[in-house]
């Protein structure tokens, strides 16, 4: 009888000490999944602060080819209106 009783505490201290392995294994995959999910969040919102960013830069780049293509246009116009004068003073 002695020997089923230490053999009973024997069991119940190594299924104890399973358990404690277990939740320890338990416990440390939580940390690592909640450690994954905040990674991910952190890399979420630095991707849409890039869009963003990018959504920035392209509507700049429009502006800034409008801006060029006026200047271009006027360029062009201005450059008409000398070659006119030229030919009309070159005539007179």
């Amino acid at each position: 009888m002695r020997k089923l009783t230490i053999a009973g505490f024997a069991l119940a201290t190594a299924m104890t000490a399973g358990c404690a392995s277990n939740q320890a294994a338990v416990d440390e995959a939580t940390a690592t999944a909640n450690s994954a999910e905040q990674t991910a969040e952190n890399a979420l919102s630095t991707a849409n602060s890039a869009a963003s960013s990018a959504r920035t830069a392209q509507q700049t780049a429009e502006e800034a080819l409008a801006a060029a293509k006026a200047a271009e246009r006027a360029a062009n116009e201005a450059n008409e209106r000398a070659k006119r004068m030229l030919e009309q003073s070159s005539m007179k």
